[in-house]
């Protein structure tokens, strides 16, 4: 069986960031679903990069078991921090409210909650957190942040989660109003996934 990168996750939309970004690596790109890598993972980590060390680990060990030894396994752990919340929801923003709550809700309560917070003391990050585990069980990692405020409003049809309420101060514009290839250039995930791309190429030998 040849090389094939498996990203530890679900998300459509997170999917389709990643094929875009990693495109360069020529390497199927297959999320657990599509490669018929299923199982359980609890992600009781501190901090972003544990709880994607525990995925990556978790799926890596479940591709062994079924004879996928060639596969790569990448996992991510990203959020929304925001510094008036005390960091919340941090490690929790996919659970944030119940993991079915529909992000228009979320993003109210985080529009809600932030009633009153000047505009000097609204910012905010996404962080990213990605771990791979290669075939050999050497691991990579790589982290990257994207800055921003909240905003007083949902903005914007692109992206996903909580673009809608992430403004960005230098641009005047909401993460979902960018266009997908410029987000892709300067958010969390796009540059975190940049410099996973050029330690996985350095693997590959690309």
């Amino acid at each position: 069986m040849s090389v094939r990168i498996i990203f530890a996750t679900g998300n459509k939309g997170k999917m389709r960031e990643i094929r875009e970004i990693l495109k360069g690596a020529s390497v199927p790109i297959l999320s657990m679903a599509e490669a018929g890598v299923e199982t359980e993972v609890v992600e009781d980590g501190t901090t972003f990069m544990e709880n994607s060390f525990i995925k990556a680990r978790a799926i890596a060990g479940r591709c062994k078991e079924l004879g996928f030894d060639e596969d790569i396994v990448l996992a991510d752990d990203s959020g929304l921090v925001v510094d008036a919340l005390g960091g919340e929801p941090g490690i929790y923003s996919a659970r944030y409210l119940g993991e079915d709550t529909p992000y228009s809700v979320k993003n109210a309560k985080i529009i809600e909650r932030m009633e009153g917070v000047p505009e000097d003391k609204r910012s905010a990050r996404f962080v990213c957190a990605i771990a791979c585990v290669l075939p050999d069980g050497r691991e990579l990692s790589a982290e990257a942040t994207y800055e921003g405020a909240i905003g007083y409003e949902e903005k914007g049809a692109n992206g996903f989660g909580y673009d809608p309420i992430f403004y960005l101060p230098d641009r005047g514009v909401y993460s979902a109003e960018l266009d997908p290839d410029e987000k892709n250039r300067i958010s969390h995930r796009g540059k975190a996934l940049v410099k996973m791309r050029e330690l996985l190429l350095a693997e590959l030998g690309r």
